[in-house]
């Protein structure tokens, strides 16, 4: 059985006293010697701890995508998990997925919004569209393509007062990321909701990527 759930909720916040870090990025976060998450990117070091994106980030929201339920034979009988993907974002030029396990929801939640956060990325807006010249930062700087199995998808930038046109888990990514205006085509198996927001921010992040 698949669920859907729509909605967003507020990312939970972080007590810095309280937080002991374990790697030296968060020793450097918590010093204050590292302010932004794009000092991070830059370094090219992984983010292992959940606490930096939520000191870094305080006004992530996340979003449920797909609850399902998963079922595996075990010596004692069958088995029955549920396995969530979870959609963080701020709404300007962040973004993460993540996907979870557990026997019972909610810690399967918290599983995938810990993923999520491990895996965010930082988007690049810009204005690429010569119908709109505005310069502004509200749509893509270029078109970009990402590719996850057998799902693909392109995106294009959008004149201003567009909005997003593309199907419902695009246009959840694109809006978590802050992108206001942008036109796509999806191609594959869309219907796997995993694949399709995988290759959206494959999609974004090729664009850190490339060489202007």
């Amino acid at each position: 059985m698949r669920r859907r759930i729509n909605g967003r909720r507020a990312s939970a916040v972080i007590d810095i006293g309280a937080w002991t870090p374990k790697t030296r990025i968060g020793e450097k976060v918590k010093a204050g010697q590292i302010n932004t998450i794009e000092e991070i990117f830059d370094q090219g070091k992984p983010i292992l701890e959940t606490e930096i994106v939520d000191y870094l980030l305080p006004n992530l929201e996340y979003e449920v995508l797909e609850i399902r339920n998963t079922t595996r034979m075990t010596d004692c009988g069958r088995k029955m998990t549920f396995r969530v993907v979870v959609l963080v974002g701020d709404k300007n030029g962040h973004i993460g997925l993540g996907a979870g396990k557990s026997e019972e929801v909610k810690p399967a939640i918290e599983s995938a919004l810990k993923d999520a956060k491990k895996k965010i990325i930082s988007v690049k807006k810009g204005c690429g569209s010569w119908e709109c010249g505005c310069g502004k930062p509200h749509s893509l700087p270029f078109k970009t393509k990402g590719k996850l199995g057998s799902v693909s998808v392109e995106l294009y930038p959008a004149p201003k007062g567009l909005g997003l046109v593309a199907n419902t888990v695009i246009k959840k990514v694109l809006e978590l990321a802050g992108i206001n205006d942008a036109s796509s085509a999806a191609r594959g198996s869309t219907t796997n909701l995993f694949n399709a927001a995988s290759a959206t921010i494959i999609a974004l992040d090729n664009i850190n990527h490339m060489k202007v």
